[in-house]
């Protein structure tokens, strides 16, 4: 893991749980409506904390986002998984 600032690591963490709500919420993998509106509700809290770390990044000054880092540190905890629950099947690929 990369060495990151405590507001990095919470910018990771809260990405990383709005990342998991999304594809919660994703057509191609929600199961059932009440799922998915528990995710859709609990995305507003995680999108503020998200927005809140960004600010404490850049109320420390932490004007830049350094990029690699952060990847690395969403790679390293199963941020690809993560993130592929977000993408849509393709079209050729549906059974209708």
């Amino acid at each position: 893991m990369p060495a990151l600032t405590a507001a990095e690591r919470e910018f990771v963490d809260r990405y990383l749980a709005v990342v998991d709500l999304l594809g919660r919420i994703n057509p191609a993998n929600a199961e059932h409506t009440y799922g998915a509106l528990r995710a859709a509700q609990a995305l507003v809290g995680d999108a503020a904390a998200l927005r809140d770390a960004l600010e404490t990044m850049l109320e420390r000054g932490e004007k830049e986002v350094f990029g690699e880092a952060l990847l690395q540190a969403i790679r390293e905890l199963d941020g690809q998984r993560r993130t592929g629950r977000l993408a849509l099947p393709d079209e050729h690929s549906s059974t209708d």
